[in-house]
């Protein structure tokens, strides 16, 4: 053992005690730790996990609609439209009134088969303005049927009073010369009953308050490439129409206007102004085609179109046609042309000339 002598104001370590005092104090405190150790076991927290959120700002605006150029109503060309009506006005077409003024400029022209086989147009203007237009004649059965959709104006020479009645109900403006409305002269250049003209400025300055433009009367696709005929049609070069004994227009496809060129049998038809009549589209309806009880001269009887219903259909446009089919649900609802799965048959833009065929004496001959 080691041995401590203690002595008064001093302390002594027995010789070989210091090392076994520090390996005594080495061991205490190892002791202690150990016993810390049993006693309190020692724990490590892991680290908190943070998770930085994004500073997300929510986009609340709606996504912009596509801008869709504005067209022409009766066309589908691109423009601003004019707010004023459409003008229908009443066309001779026989050899005495050709060539007529103002056709080149119309948006929709609709050939129509009156008495005596006789073809008379109905020119239908809004995008063009013509100085004048004529010759004009007297208004006929199918007219109504033909106008009322438009919600215009309808100029005309005259009338029965039992047709003149059928256009008041149709809810159209009259501008008739026997009535006295402005714009309407007999011209010194050709011999009556040839020679009445019109002026379009002057109507559309008479036009009754809420007659504004006219509502889309055929589809159109936004391109020529995307019409109807163009994307399921088949090639044609001609399209011969037998509308009756006096009248048979052929339509012949110029790629370099882009345009069907018209003629009168082997003529070339044109405007007074020079220019050849054409249209982007050429449309053939067929429809019944009765007669009516309205009497023409020695009794002849003034024969009518049905075309509130259905019926065949065959639209050109680019070079090539397809079958479809019209459809007008109402005298005052326009026209409507369908492919045979149902689907809007849409034209291309530009004018159109539409051929009422009458059913059972017409023909179209496509080559």
């Amino acid at each position: 053992m080691a041995a401590t002598v203690a002595r008064r104001g001093s302390t002594r370590t027995a010789p070989g005690s210091r090392w076994r005092g520090r390996s005594g104090a080495l061991a205490a405190t190892g002791a202690l730790l150990a016993l810390a150790a049993c006693g309190s076991p020692a724990t490590t927290s892991p680290a908190p996990t943070v998770t930085a959120q994004a500073d997300v700002v929510a986009d609340k605006q709606a996504v912009p609609a596509p801008e869709v150029p504005a067209t022409w109503p009766l066309t589908g060309v691109e423009g601003t439209p004019d707010p004023r009506p459409a003008i229908a006005v009443k066309v001779e077409n026989t050899a005495v009134a050709r060539p007529q003024s103002g056709l080149d400029q119309a948006d929709v022209v609709w050939e129509t088969i009156v008495e005596f086989e006789v073809s008379r147009f109905v020119a239908v203007f809004h995008s063009q303005a013509p100085e004048e237009v004529g010759p004009i004649r007297s208004v006929r059965p199918m007219d109504p049927l033909i106008v009322a959709p438009l919600g215009g104006m309808l100029a005309f020479s005259g009338g029965q009073a039992g047709i003149l009645d059928l256009v008041a109900a149709s809810g159209v403006q009259e501008i008739s010369h026997d009535a006295g409305a402005p714009g309407l002269e007999r011209v010194r250049t050709r011999k009556a009953p040839h020679n009445v003209y019109g002026s379009l400025s002057t109507w559309w300055g008479i036009a009754e308050p809420g007659r504004t433009a006219p509502p889309e009367q055929f589809g159109f696709a936004r391109s020529a490439d995307r019409a109807a005929a163009a994307t399921a049609g088949s090639p044609a070069g001609t399209l011969s129409f037998r509308l009756s004994g006096q009248s048979q227009p052929v339509w012949t496809w110029d790629a370099g206007s882009g345009t069907w060129l018209r003629s009168e049998g082997s003529e070339p038809a044109t405007a007074a102004s020079g220019n050849r009549l054409s249209a982007v589209n050429v449309v053939a309806v067929t429809a019944p085609h009765p007669n009516t009880p309205f009497g023409a001269q020695g009794g002849a009887p003034v024969p009518t179109y049905e075309l509130v219903g259905s019926g065949d259909a065959v639209i050109a446009s680019g070079g090539k046609t397809v079958a479809a089919r019209w459809q007008k649900d109402a005298q005052d609802q326009p026209m409507r042309l369908l492919l045979p799965d149902g689907s809007e048959a849409d034209l291309a833009p530009g004018n159109t000339w539409v051929e009422l065929i009458p059913a059972g004496s017409g023909s179209l001959t496509v080559s």
